[in-house]
């Protein structure tokens, strides 16, 4: 590293502090969807392979989530593989479904976070389902950050097995289907989510420049923030994090109002 990345760094260093220094954790949100994107187009601009990428941005992960154990953040839902990702060529989704299943064990490992999937588990192989059963159940008991590993996972996905969910519910308890139409409400779908029983996402980040949803949490997203960053994932730095914190308690949340 020569003298000018040096100071470029120390500056960037000084300038978190600064931000942070300022950060009114009241203001802090509750829960953060993470939509991480741009590990592939990293890797091409450092001349490496896809794997290397995709490596790059499972590192990431823990580090990110020591910012926000540093906050007051209670949920964190980490989009990790969508149901549209299935499609990608196998020589790159074989190798993806491995490094997705050590950073489940890795959290799990760590003894700090509350490991939860959400996602459509019959789509994932025998050994990954384990792996996230076996992370489930290790971390049921740990006081700390609830980490979803969105895996598998598309939007509207989950709401259809919202909706088939709540029909068989409904169908274990005797319950007719004309009783059930009538009765369907917001709050009752949302019992059937993934995320049942968790707040909704107060800030969504996604990382790379893009900016749309690509079926991220279609449901519980309707009255999010969301904060988009130029930087791909696997180079996200804690000034960015502490940036979008702070851009997120300047906004005037009117929840539709």
């Amino acid at each position: 590293m020569n003298l000018r990345d040096k100071l470029r760094g120390l500056l960037v260093r000084l300038y978190a502090r600064r931000v942070e220094g300022h950060l009114d954790h009241a203001q802090v949100p509750k829960h953060i969807g993470v939509i991480m994107d741009g590990n592939r187009r990293w890797a091409k601009a450092a001349g490496s392979t896809t794997v290397h990428g995709h490596r790059a941005g499972a590192e990431k992960i823990e580090e990110f989530l020591g910012w926000c154990s540093e906050t007051d953040v209670e949920v964190v839902t980490l989009w990790l593989l969508s149901t549209d990702n299935f499609d990608r060529a196998k020589e790159e989704l074989v190798p993806l479904l491995g490094i997705i299943e050590d950073v489940v064990r890795t959290l799990a490992a760590d003894g700090r976070w509350r490991v939860h999937h959400v996602g459509t588990l019959d789509l994932l192989p025998a050994g990954m389902q384990r792996t996230l059963k076996e992370a489930e159940e290790t971390t049921a008991d740990i006081d700390g950050i609830t980490v979803n590993v969105a895996i598998g996972y598309g939007g509207r996905q989950e709401i259809a097995d919202a909706v088939r969910s709540m029909i068989v519910d409904a169908k274990d308890k005797g319950v007719p289907m004309e009783e059930l139409a009538d009765s369907v409400t917001v709050d009752m779908i949302g019992r059937h989510l993934y995320t049942k029983a968790q707040p909704d996402p107060d800030l969504v980040i996604r990382t790379s420049g893009e900016q749309r949803l690509s079926g991220f949490m279609l449901w519980q997203t309707a009255h999010s923030e969301y904060y988009f960053c130029e930087v791909f994932w696997p180079a996200f730095r804690k000034v960015d994090f502490l940036r979008a914190l702070r851009d997120y308690a300047a906004r005037g949340r009117r929840y539709g109002g």
